[in-house]
């Protein structure tokens, strides 16, 4: 059994395995930079001491690094980075390219399929700008990542230029660099070949003069040197136009006075990678028993963890792997929140996708969208990995706590769900609604996704599954419902949706309808067609009173009747605008204008609605509530509507007919002393952290001891409905969470709502 700190009074120190996006600084390194700023920072282009004494310091570099890379008679020339060497490489290749085409035949230029993004957009950048316009073909990979070489020689023929890389930046997984030049070489002797070489640098043994490479640039900060410092490798001989044109430096290779203190902190580098330093890097065989070692501790926090590369072909400082039934970005989160740095496939993208690297390996979408790379460099001490692995352990048992993961020896330590929670995948959403006093349940609108994930919450909250249900046949993705009541309700007759067929019946306003029992609330069945022939919206509802013959609706779960700034699409074989009319109306009498609409689809990151909160944004919404249009004009108005439905791309079908641009409100920002100074205030506020339990139970602020996560968000706008005028202030991991749930509250009509800008990540107490 462990116990997870609440308010820890010493933060988890940091563990760092994002070394593929970049490194820190080495203190060594620091250390010349900084000493070449204060003491020798001539310009190298000056002739007196000063002058002299910097290029010193630049040449020395310089012919470290070529025993390095064992760049023979080529050249080695310093740039800001691995971008401006790929640029510089293809630029030259293609300029001289260009002075030799026949116009008669058909070029092409080559580059892996699982290549950095900057080589494919660099290559369409100039050849474009240099109106080359030969067909830039990706090279296809197998399922172990490796480059397919009978591609390569059917097409290097006709290719002005081939781009491979030494080692994959999201999997580790290298090239054969012998084999390459081999089949290369045999079928185009003149093509132009570049070899990103960026994350093969102190991890692989490097002989490039040995190869027919002609370009091949490195990147700094990828092994602890500062940012804004790289260099390339030029064969002798081979094509070369200048990138930077000016002053001459770099012998006229590259202009631009040199970046002094970046290059001697490559100089530090390099004295370490050749052993000239006291100061050395873990061997080569130490850095494969870490990452067995990671992998272990990896396999005993997350027994289903699937690796998504060979270890027998990737570099021993890199793991990329899946989780089952976990997103990439609930990983990163909850890893962020131990205080342990991975990132989800590459880090050059802002936005958590699938990963076109594993896409490229054939991997299934499910690993390529979960995919987590977790990265170290050759500073890595045997410290750091045992801390790493105690940490990896420490943060899967806040999973287990939160019921996401089943443990039988800690089970007694989970957190009790109740109330309503959100899931999303995609802008689909299932609800689940749990009784906590009868530890009863009803899933609705559940997603094939999230089949494990109900099923691992039902067995660690000792759940009984009352029902599980759909609100009509989905068009987007194939339900769950049979699998999971397969399970749970094998003995539950139910029709095609799973409404059972021995449920009870109440009179409300003068028709029957269908309900269950869930703890104290019914659940009532509304027909309610239009978006389907079939489609129903279910009222969370408070017992009906036969004297008054009204409902206290707490949640509508209404499908795709009424979503977020949307009426749902009506252009299906079985959709009626007509019938979508009544419906709505329909809907309106049951539940009123406030109470909760909870839609299957939330394209926007709204979280939930009301019906008053629509008809402010939906004018067609609003005539049909006040009565001001009959069934006919609707339906011209809705067929109008649908024509602008634009679905996505790949296999999501856009349910609901957007309105507008969904434009955001504006909440109240607040940064860390602005905050501070509204604390030290006589008020009211309330401090609220959205974080999900495993990442609050982990580590938090002890000022933010309310933890409402945002899969509960719903349950607690309709908790605090009456209160609107209550002071909140949101928090999360990096400001993202908190600004959504911001809006929401805003749009919903609360009224002193804010958000720490930045979150966690920029902000500490």
């Amino acid at each position: 059994m462990i116990n997870l700190p609440n308010t820890p009074k010493q933060p988890l120190s940091l563990i760092y395995l994002d070394a593929n996006a970049t490194t820190q600084v080495l203190p060594q390194a620091a250390k010349a930079a900084l000493s070449t700023m204060e003491t020798l920072f001539g310009n190298p282009s000056s002739s007196h001491v000063t002058g002299l004494q910097a290029k010193q310091i630049i040449e020395e570099t310089r012919q470290q690094a070529k025993n390095i890379i064992g760049a023979g008679d080529g050249k080695v020339i310093f740039t800001s980075g691995a971008t401006e060497g790929i640029q510089t490489a293809i630029l030259s290749a293609l300029y001289s390219a260009k002075k030799t085409l026949d116009s008669s035949k058909k070029y092409c230029l080559l580059y892996g399929a699982t290549e950095h993004k900057a080589v494919p957009e660099s290559l369409k950048h100039w050849n474009n700008i240099l109106e080359i316009n030969a067909e830039v073909k990706a090279i296809p990979v197998n399922e172990m990542g490796q480059l397919d070489m009978d591609f390569i020689a059917k097409e290097v023929p006709n290719a002005l230029i081939i781009c491979t890389m030494a080692v994959n930046n999201e999997t580790g997984v290298y090239q054969d660099i012998q084999l390459l030049d081999q089949t290369i070489r045999a079928n185009n002797k003149s093509t132009a070949w570049m070899v990103d070489c960026v994350q093969a640098l102190g991890k692989t043994d490097l002989n490039l003069a040995n190869t027919s490479i002609d370009y091949a640039p490195f990147s700094g900060h990828k092994l602890y040197a500062p940012k804004g410092i790289g260099f390339m490798y030029v064969k002798e001989n081979a094509p070369f136009t200048a990138f930077i044109a000016g002053g001459g430096q770099e012998s006229g290779l590259r202009s631009g006075t040199e970046n002094l203190p970046g290059v001697a902190a490559l100089n530090v580098i390099f004295s370490m990678l050749n052993g000239d330093s006291k100061n050395t890097f873990t061997p080569l065989k130490t850095l494969h028993l870490f990452r067995q070692q990671l992998a272990t501790a990896l396999t005993q926090a997350f027994p289903k963890i699937v690796f998504n590369h060979s270890f027998e072909n990737s570099v021993p400082t890199t793991l990329n792997f899946a989780i089952p039934e976990f997103s990439s970005k609930e990983i990163m989160d909850l890893f962020d929140a131990a205080n342990l740095r991975v990132s989800s496939g590459s880090a050059c993208s802002s936005k958590v996708t699938r990963s076109f690297v594993l896409d490229a390996m054939g991997l299934p979408a499910w690993q390529s969208g979960s995919a987590i790379r977790m990265s170290f460099g050759p500073a890595m001490t045997q410290q750091q990995i045992d801390e790493a692995c105690t940490r990896i352990v420490f943060a899967a048992q806040a999973l287990t706590q939160s019921c996401l993961t089943i443990d039988t020896d800690i089970i007694a330590d989970k957190i009790p769900l109740e109330g309503l929670i959100q899931f999303k995948v995609g802008g689909g959403c299932s609800w689940l609604y749990v009784d906590k006093n009868t530890k009863s349940a009803i899933f609705i609108d559940p997603l094939p996704e999230l089949t494990e994930r109900l099923k691992t919450l039902l067995t660690c909250q000792d759940l009984n599954l009352v029902a599980v249900i759909d609100t009509h046949g989905h068009a987007d993705h194939q339900s769950c419902r049979g699998d999971i009541a397969e399970d749970y309700l094998a003995q539950q007759q139910t029709d095609i949706l799973g409404w059972p067929i021995n449920s009870k019946t109440t009179i409300i306003h003068g028709k029957p309808y269908s309900y269950i029992i869930l703890g104290d609330k019914w659940l009532v069945k509304v027909n309610t067609p239009g978006h389907t022939a079939d489609s129903i919206s279910l009222l969370l509802c408070d017992p009906a009173n036969a004297a008054t013959d009204e409902l206290v609706v707490h949640y509508g779960f209404c499908g795709d009747l009424l979503l977020m700034d949307s009426l749902g699409r009506t252009n299906f074989s079985g959709s009626s605008a007509a019938a979508m009319f009544t419906s709505l109306q329909l809907l309106k009498s049951l539940i009123g204008t406030d109470s909760l609409i909870c839609p299957s689809h939330d394209y926007n990151n709204e979280f939930t609605t009301s019906i008053t909160a629509e008809i402010s944004r939906n004018s067609l919404l609003a005539q049909v509530i006040a009565d001001e249009i009959d069934s006919k004009q609707f339906e011209v108005q809705k067929t109008l509507m649908d024509t602008h439905i634009v679905d996505q791309s790949g296999s999501e079908i856009m349910c609901g007919a957007l309105i507008g641009d969904c434009q955001k409100v504006s909440v109240r920002e607040y940064t860390s002393r602005s905050l501070a100074e509204a604390l030290e205030q006589p008020n009211n506020m309330k401090l609220i952290d959205l974080r999900e339990p495993y990442e609050y139970a982990l580590q938090h602020d002890k000022n933010f001891e309310n933890n409402v996560p945002l899969t509960q968000l719903v349950e607690f706008v309709q908790q605090h409905k009456h209160n609107k005028q209550q002071q909140l202030i949101l928090v999360c991991r990096s400001g993202s969470r908190s600004q959504l749930a911001a809006q929401a509250l805003v749009r919903l009509g609360f009224e002193n709502v804010g958000h720490l800008k930045g979150g966690y990540a920029l902000h500490q107490y």
